[in-house]
């Protein structure tokens, strides 16, 4: 019995012994646990702070560009007449001439045909420049492109739902139409 008793003493100090080599083991862990967290939090605020950082310059780039496109629009908008005055200038010079040359003309058909060329420029630099006059008269109304001002009867029905008559001519510049044809349609 007495060497049971001097052993259980001894088990009893190993067990002491193991369980302080654990509690260390546990407290050693938990300083570990805890420095990891704090390398942890100090990197995700690194991560937080370089994300600010780069979305705050993804923003003002973005703004930047949107002020410097602001800034091109506006400069083609005022330019873009440019052209087409530019191209119209010699046309009011035209008509500047014409219109001292017939002060001592007595020949109305002289006249005439100076205000016929003078047109005819206009319209090829109109059509240069993309205008287009499109003709509607004898057409199916088309309410894309005709704004109808009156009904009339139709005199047959071959001319039901056409253009009798053009008040207006329409004009589209490219694709776009930039002025719808008021016409008279037959019912």
């Amino acid at each position: 019995m007495q060497d049971n008793e001097n052993s259980l003493p001894e088990e009893n100090l190993e067990n002491i012994e193991a369980d302080m080599e654990s509690d260390n083991k546990t407290e050693n862990s938990a300083k570990t646990d805890e420095t990891s967290n704090l390398n942890t939090l100090e990197g995700s605020e690194a991560k937080i702070k370089e994300l600010n950082e780069r979305y705050l310059r993804l923003y003002s780039e973005f703004d930047n560009y949107r002020k410097r496109t602001v800034k091109e629009k506006s400069e083609i908008i005022k330019t873009a007449a440019e052209d087409v005055f530019k191209a119209i200038l010699p046309l009011i010079d035209d008509l500047d001439r014409a219109i001292k040359a017939n002060e001592n003309v007595d020949d109305i058909n002289t006249v005439k045909e100076g205000f016929e060329l003078i047109s005819h420029k206009f319209k090829n630099i109109t059509q240069n420049k993309g205008l287009i006059a499109f003709e509607s008269i004898g057409e199916t109304f088309d309410a894309d492109i005709m704004e109808a001002i009156t009904h009339i009867p139709a005199a047959n029905e071959a001319q039901k739902g056409k253009v009798i008559d053009e008040v207006e001519k329409g004009y589209k510049l490219g694709d776009k139409v930039i002025r719808f044809a008021k016409v008279v349609i037959a019912q």
